[in-house]
């Protein structure tokens, strides 16, 4: 709109007065070119900011994804501290933007001695030239209007060249020609395929990892119909392997092949429709479990479902949900936009001198035109209005659409393993479709309304000539008290107009506004603050009475019911029983997670409840079944646990967790990178560093959950040697499903019905032939 107001404007003031067109566009230029080098230098904020707002980003996704690990650890003021650091580098770039804008916008009061020189060189023309003052008014008022135009737009250009930064990157992605295409319709697709795999001499390395081989000649034969075991070291390979038959990624010598064809000249979507895939981090999105079940098949009927579900064991737990198969899993996580909430105490204060200067001025045609200026506001204010319920709804939309979006690219390897792209991308449409369908109707009242604004603005112009033409005709003003209302006028049209501009950005800000005030003022239930109880020591006597916990999320399931659990000081107890039973949430419940509904949770006789949080935490360490590895050097992750630990300290906690020789090897030893995840790293290696991290806290109280359930045989008999000697002079929980791993532990409770059953030593339990004994048999 404004480019077209530019360059109509200039075509009537050469219409009008082509010598005035032809000097005081040159003019122009000193608007011009402060905006040039202003969008050249943003370009280079930009891009700054970007990067610095993805590495916050990336702290926040990490915090919140493990949010049990950072509460444990009581990492919250690091954390914390970490991404105020970032925030303090992009709030620098946003100065040095806000003084190059101000710089900009500023030059832009050049306009009035644009004016100024207009008007007296249009008076030249007119005494000297021969030229008809109405002509040259006309010219001067639409070389004015065209020069207001460009003012309006320049703004613009900090969005403009946002936008194009951002753009660059997500066009250079769309763009970007996998090499593996996993949606690709090119490549053989076998009449039958028997499920023969062949590994002819295979050699790969990691494309980040060019210098280490992790598969040299590799070999191996697996008939149609035959099961095979791949075991090893923890990094030997084995999960390489199967990456590679599911052509993540494409070896580097030899070949993989399935039914005596090289899977590379296969048509992959079709290929990988053929298989089935159970990571060890298992991944769920969060729509219905109904809906989770059929990723692995999107045409699958409600009888299959079931069956698979039945043959998976769940059919069980998801039948007592209350809403069974339609039970929502739940989010990943949500991101907040980063709206922006402009002030407008700038333009009151504007808008305010301007009329003051119109009274004093001419005060009759003032009056008339100070009154017509509520209908632009209104038409300006009903846009704004418009705007916030369609920002309203986009912002429900984009978290919803965000969550799938987060998902999908956490679990890639799922979705391009089961060929789901399509079904994300279905997924992510229906959530923006309904928002998408109300906005385009809101959108046309709202350009109405905008529109109706600049149509009054011109329209208050034209009755200020009328007007203005009357009272000079009356004798009542002269012409020149008319000419200067009206710039008087014009200036506050301008501010008004720029006001409404920012409607859009008001809008959008009031709602992201609201979204993060919304998570500020929520009160937690359990405070995160240090104003409880601190004990002069900690023994870890753990005691709990008759405890009744149901999930928030799950009120009517009750998963621990009057439960009862004494452990003395310095001794440990193993945790066993079904899936579901209610192990980790008495880990949860001794961590303070969550508080119990009924009954109570004691340390040393103290309700847990009324203890300093952050204090009794430091006491205790926790070592989950999903190791959490955050993006950084291998050390940063170990010292986690312990920030002001010493060289020694690190090395002793990764000897005591069998990491210290791994890590040794690696090129840059306890600097090498983990990775976004731990990506780097194999699971063994993860849930290792994730042992050493606990370790190094000294914890009186050692909290296991199933902290050796992604170690290979080998590497889990060293580390629970390791930890048979730590937990000595400590109070430990072990939750476990492998019998094996807690033989020497004091004592055993089978938990059932969320109640401890039965209770003993290994032996004992066993010698009782009840559910402990049938839990071990199957197990045998």
């Amino acid at each position: 709109m404004h480019t077209s107001v530019f360059i109509s404007g200039l075509a009537f003031a050469a219409y009008f007065s082509w010598r005035l067109a032809v000097v005081a566009f040159p003019t122009l230029l000193l608007l011009i070119i402060p905006g040039l080098i202003y969008g050249k230098y943003l370009i280079f904020l930009s891009r700054k900011s970007t990067a610095e707002y993805a590495a916050a980003n990336g702290v926040v996704a990490q915090a919140l994804g493990s949010i049990k690990t950072v509460y444990s650890f009581t990492a919250e003021r690091r954390i914390a501290d970490g991404y105020s650091a970032i925030l303090e580098r992009t709030m620098r770039l946003g100065i040095r933007q806000g003084i190059a804008k101000g710089l900009a916008v500023g030059s832009m009061g050049l306009s009035f001695a644009i004016w100024a020189f207009i008007a007296w060189y249009g008076s030249r023309l007119v005494m000297y030239k021969g030229e008809s003052g109405g002509r040259i008014y006309a010219a001067g008022i639409s070389f004015i209007l065209s020069g207001l135009s460009l003012g309006i737009a320049l703004p613009d250009l900090k969005y403009f060249t946002e936008a194009s930064v951002a753009a660059g990157r997500i066009f250079s992605r769309i763009d970007r020609v996998p090499e593996i295409d996993s949606e690709g319709t090119k490549g053989l697709v076998l009449d039958k395929i028997r499920g023969e795999i062949q590994f002819d001499r295979v050699s790969f390395t990691y494309p980040s990892r060019p210098d280490a081989a992790v598969l040299t000649d590799f070999n191996l034969r697996v008939d149609a119909g035959r099961t095979v075991a791949l075991v090893g070291a923890s990094g030997s390979g084995k999960s390489t392997a199967i990456a590679l038959l599911q052509r993540f990624y494409d070896v580097t010598g030899g070949a993989v092949k399935v039914d005596g064809v090289d899977i590379r000249t296969q048509n992959l979507k079709w290929m990988r429709g053929q298989m089935g895939l159970v990571s060890q981090e298992h991944a769920l999105f969060g729509t219905s479990i109904k809906e989770n079940i059929m990723f692995g098949k999107l045409d699958a009927s409600m009888n299959e479902v079931v069956a698979a579900a039945t043959a998976a064991n769940a059919h069980g737990f998801i039948r007592q949900l209350p809403e069974g198969y339609e039970t929502k899993v739940g989010e990943r996580g949500a991101l907040l936009s980063a709206d922006r909430v402009s002030l407008l105490v700038q333009t009151t204060s504007a808008v305010t001198i301007a009329m003051i200067m119109g009274l004093v001025v001419a005060w009759k045609l003032a009056l008339v035109m100070i009154a017509v200026q509520p209908l632009t506001i209104l038409c300006f204010y009903t846009r704004k209005v418009l705007l916030s319920t369609i920002s309203t709804k986009f912002v429900k939309a984009q978290n919803q659409s965000t969550q799938i979006a987060v998902e999908a690219v956490y679990n890639h390897r799922i979705v391009t393993s089961f060929g789901s792209v399509g079904k994300v991308l279905e997924l992510f449409d229906q959530a923006q479709e309904e928002p998408r369908r109300e906005a385009r109707k809101k959108s046309w009242m709202a350009g109405f309304g905008m529109g109706s604004a600049q149509c009054l603005t011109f329209m208050s112009w034209a009755l200020d000539f009328w007007y203005g033409g009357t009272l000079v005709e009356k004798g009542e003003i002269s012409a020149g008290a008319v000419f200067k209302t009206f710039f008087i006028l014009v200036s506050t049209g301008k501010v008004i107009a720029e006001a409404g501009s920012m409607t859009s950005d008001l809008a959008k800000g009031s709602a992201a506004v609201a979204s993060v005030f919304k998570i500020l003022d929520r009160q937690s239930l359990i405070r995160n603050e240090s104003d409880g109880t601190k004990l002069e020591k900690i023994t870890g006597k753990i005691e709990m009475k008759r405890v009744d916990f149901a999930y928030p999320g799950r009120p009517e399931i009750l998963v621990l019911n009057q439960f009862s659990l004494e452990v003395k000081p310095s001794t440990s107890i193993g945790l066993v029983g079904k899936s579901g039973c209610g192990k980790s949430t008495v880990i949860g419940l001794i961590q303070r997670f969550y508080d119990v509904e009924k009954g109570s949770v004691k340390v040393d006789g103290v309700d847990i409840r009324v203890l300093d949080i952050q204090w009794y935490r430091r006491h205790t360490a926790l070592v989950s079944q999903e190791p959490v590895i955050y993006s950084g050097s291998i050390r940063d992750n170990i010292v986690f646990g312990k920030p002001d630990a010493s060289e020694n300290e690190v090395v002793e906690a990764a000897r005591a967790a069998n990491a210290h020789e791994f890590i040794s090897s690696l090129k840059e030893g306890y600097e090498t990178e983990c990775g976004e995840r731990g990506v780097q790293l194999s699971g063994g290696q993860k849930q290792r560093i994730a042992i050493a991290r606990a370790i190094i806290r000294n914890p009186t109280i050692l909290l296991l959950d199933e902290a050796t359930s992604a170690l290979d045989v080998q590497s889990e008999q060293v580390v629970q040697e390791a930890l048979d000697r730590i937990m000595v002079g400590r109070t430990t929980i072990v939750v476990a499903h492998r019998l094996n791993t807690i033989k020497n532990l004091d004592s055993i409770a089978f938990v059932a019905d969320g109640k401890v059953v039965e209770r003993g030593t290994y032996a004992q339990l066993k010698n009782k032939k009840g559910a402990f004994f049938n839990l071990a048999s199957l197990q045998n």
